[in-house]
């Protein structure tokens, strides 16, 4: 069973002077959901190496089982300090695909070509595809087997506009990942802000919010 995870390289928050890059939480979870499954986990990112961590993420008031124990997992530090470069990345060698959020993927994954043919490969073999929070940003302009936005007719959920609010950053990011969906013609559902709630249609796998990471992973791994 493998499974690629794919993160973000980008870590500037628009033009705010802030940080960013992908959730911690949203790595973590889903990565210790996978190994202790006894998966065979590869990381990749648009620009390999290290991607950048969102410091929010890493702040005090944000930490969870899984981020404290990956803090002291040398093994799993060095798998992030040389993640792949996406575009040495043949999906044909995978089983899943995982996409962690954070707001970093608005930026570089969303438009990333090297992404958009990993993910509508994975689409056309009907392989599994999961994405939690801001990465389900991704499918901004994949399609799947029939030309159709990859979205359109499944009922997906992301972050919400409503959560966007009231981090303050509707107007910093590119886009609105609630909105995106809608207009690629998901049928868009959503939990209480901040709460668990994954869904999944067919084998595509999203999750809501940095809450939703476990059990949007656990979810994928039903579909392998």
């Amino acid at each position: 069973m493998k499974i690629l995870m794919v993160l973000t390289s980008h870590d500037k928050l628009g033009e705010t002077g802030k940080k960013t890059g992908f959730w911690l939480e949203e790595f973590a979870a889903p990565y210790y959901v996978f190994n202790d499954a006894g998966a065979d986990i590869t990381l990749a990112s648009p620009k390999g190496g290290r991607p950048p961590i969102d410091p929010s993420s890493d702040a005090e008031n944000a930490q969870t089982e899984a981020t404290e124990r990956f803090k002291g997992d040398s093994d799993a530090q060095g798998r992030l300090d040389g993640t792949l470069g996406l575009s040495t990345v043949n999906a044909d060698d995978y089983d899943a695909v995982f996409y962690p959020g954070g707001h970093g993927p608005l930026w570089d994954l969303a438009d990333d070509q090297d992404s958009i043919a990993l993910i509508e490969s994975f689409a056309k073999s009907d392989r599994p595809i999961a994405a939690v929070c801001h990465a389900p940003g991704v499918f901004k302009h994949t399609n799947g087997k029939d030309g159709k936005p990859l979205v359109s007719g499944k009922t997906v959920t992301g972050f919400t506009n409503t959560e966007e609010e009231a981090q303050g950053l509707t107007d910093v990011v590119p886009f609105l990942v609630e909105d995106m969906l809608k207009a690629n013609g998901g049928q868009y559902e959503k939990g209480d802000d901040w709460a668990n709630f994954v869904v999944t249609d067919g084998k595509l796998v999203t999750g809501q919010n940095p809450a939703s990471s476990e059990d949007a992973a656990r979810a994928l791994l039903k579909l392998l």
